[in-house]
């Protein structure tokens, strides 16, 4: 994926639901988190372990399904094997994109959201790609 592409689905996004958000800081997940939140995006963190609570000051949720809004981007933060089925989840919720973490390696999931019509972007952290591309945030 060019970085044109990469810009295009940041800068476009307004709403993110992190799936296998923690509440644990020293996790890579609640860093991207409060990352994103920094640069302005509004971001749900979505994961059993944190549904009913509230992260960062942000309403948890226990799965895509849960979240009562739309959703612009879904990113997976869960292994490559479980990246399948939050892709269904996502095509499900209206997602417009979907992001596998670093090492988050799916080509099943990436060709089944971009059939859906998603955009997908796989093994890369938009915690690293944003300040790369100069994005300054919304």
């Amino acid at each position: 994926m060019n970085d044109e592409l990469i810009a295009g689905i940041l800068n476009s996004t307004r709403t993110i639901a992190l799936v296998g958000a923690s509440d644990k800081p020293d996790r890579p997940s609640y860093r991207v988190m409060a990352f994103l939140l920094d640069k302005g995006y509004h971001v749900i963190p979505v994961s059993p372990k944190v549904a009913g609570k509230t992260l960062l000051g942000q309403q948890g949720y226990a799965t895509l399904a849960d979240v009562p809004e739309p959703i612009d981007m879904v990113d997976v933060f869960r292994n490559s094997d479980a990246a399948l089925e939050v892709a269904r989840e996502a095509i499900a919720a209206g997602a417009r994109s979907l992001w596998l973490q670093l090492g988050v390696i799916n080509h099943e999931a990436e060709a089944l959201a971009r059939q859906a019509g998603l955009q997908v972007v796989m093994d890369r952290c938009p915690a690293i790609e944003i300040p790369r591309l100069g994005i300054t945030g919304k």
